[in-house]
């Protein structure tokens, strides 16, 4: 077979070595990949969000299975482009999609389902948003409506930096489009826990839960990253509790779609908060989250293509999804002053073993040399019998990456462990 995997970060790495595990994948494509997935797949400078370029690719090499990893192509229809050229997908149609490209959707979705979040505001007008937020209690929570790279929700911790963000977003424009509508959200307390779940509209499976780490800075301090490393799963995630979200916000977000005219096929991220009120929903995504993915693949035991084409075909129910019971840690290096400004094309090296452990997300290759070309470089991932002993070896494994101006947590799994305890 040959596949086709839209993106080319980690995220898009772990799903590549995942497949190929698949005695019937021939070849893989990444488009555009980077300079660490040229060492798995045949990397096509082809952007991700370069739809007619994607399309006429695939047509022309005749792919078998494409994969739409990044939020992006979603929303932009990249599956509606390839599945009307007869190429089956894994992820949702852009009328699915906007689950994740449209916030006040979300929002909206929720509200009129009654599916357990946060309360919210929306506004369309800077100056009624600033009327609204002289009589918000704070902390309080500012989010952009469409994509912004992850960086479109600000915690604004008092009015005035509340202010600042709603300016910014619809007037300043630093999300462009995304910030002409904000929401105006409701802080909730409590655990983070991220789940990934597979879906092809009528059953979904869950995945493996797990805990990010999106601050720069060890104990959770400074600004908000696209996540500096992960564990899974997560110990907050008990078997009641998972429960509880199956019955309460896993599918009735399905059955809400569906009953939109929305049907959602692919890998639905539930960014999720254990509130002292329960279980409420902070985000949903509308594709596999980054870095979760390089520790979730690496526990599932079931065959990843084979899942993803069940989905397609719509016969998940049938469908065995097993996940191993061990614990996975993932620590990222990033370049550092990540996410401000950082320095690239710095060399990187790798030990054999730290590179058969390693996603790369942010490299370019030039004249044989894999060089950094973004804030966050690689995540090494281990998988161990306890998390402890992941999270021992996840280190030891990163100590044989190395860049100039490497930089990463030291602390990843710290809050997983003390939640064991």
């Amino acid at each position: 077979m040959h596949i086709l995997v839209v993106g080319g970060g980690g995220r898009e790495h772990a799903i590549i070595r995942c497949l190929k595990k698949n005695p019937q994948v021939q070849t893989v494509y990444a488009l555009p990949g980077n300079g660490g997935i040229a060492a798995d797949a045949q990397c096509v400078p082809i952007a991700a969000t370069d739809i007619d370029g994607i399309a006429a690719f695939a047509k022309s090499h005749s792919v078998d299975y494409a994969v739409v990893a990044p939020d992006d192509p979603l929303v932009l229809g990249c599956v509606d482009v390839l599945e009307k050229l007869g190429i089956p997908c894994f992820g949702p149609r852009a009328n699915a999609a906007i689950i994740e490209g449209s916030k006040v959707f979300a929002k909206n979705l929720m509200k009129k389902y009654g599916i357990p979040t946060a309360a919210y505001e929306v506004f369309t007008e800077l100056d009624k948003a600033l009327a609204y937020l002289d009589t918000a209690p704070v902390p309080t929570v500012i989010k952009a409506d469409g994509l912004a790279l992850g960086k479109g929700v600000i915690i604004a911790q008092t009015r005035e930096e509340a202010k600042a963000a709603v300016r910014d977003m619809m007037e300043g424009h630093v999300f462009g489009k995304s910030g002409d509508q904000v929401v105006i959200e409701e802080f909730l307390t409590g655990p983070e826990v991220s789940v990934l779940a597979f879906t092809d509209g009528k059953t979904l499976k869950p995945m493996v839960s797990s805990m990010d780490h999106k601050r720069i800075g060890d104990n959770d301090t400074g600004l908000n990253t696209g996540g500096m490393g992960t564990v899974a799963p997560n110990p907050y995630y008990t078997e009641e509790i998972a429960k509880v979200c199956m019955e309460t916000i896993f599918l009735p977000t399905i059955r809400a779609m569906n009953a939109e005219g929305r049907t959602f096929k692919g890998c639905l991220y539930f960014g999720l908060m254990l509130t002292p009120a329960g279980p409420k929903v902070i985000e949903y995504n509308c594709r596999f989250g980054d870095p979760e993915t390089q520790v979730v693949l690496p526990l599932l035991e079931s065959d990843l293509l084979t899942v993803m084409q069940a989905v397609s075909s719509g016969t998940l129910e049938q469908t065995e999804v097993k996940f191993a019971t061990k614990h996975a840690c993932c620590v990222i290096l990033a370049s550092q002053g990540y996410p401000a400004g950082y320095q690239k094309g710095c060399e990187i090296t790798m030990t054999e073993e730290a590179a058969a452990h390693t996603y790369v997300a942010g490299a370019r290759l030039e004249n044989g040399k894999l060089l950094t070309s973004g804030g966050r470089v690689t995540g090494t991932t281990a998988v161990a019998d306890s998390l402890e002993e992941a999270i021992r070896e996840a280190y030891r494994l990163s100590d044989g990456v190395r860049f100039e101006n490497a930089y990463r947590r030291s602390d990843i799994g710290r809050r997983a462990l003390q939640a064991n305890r």
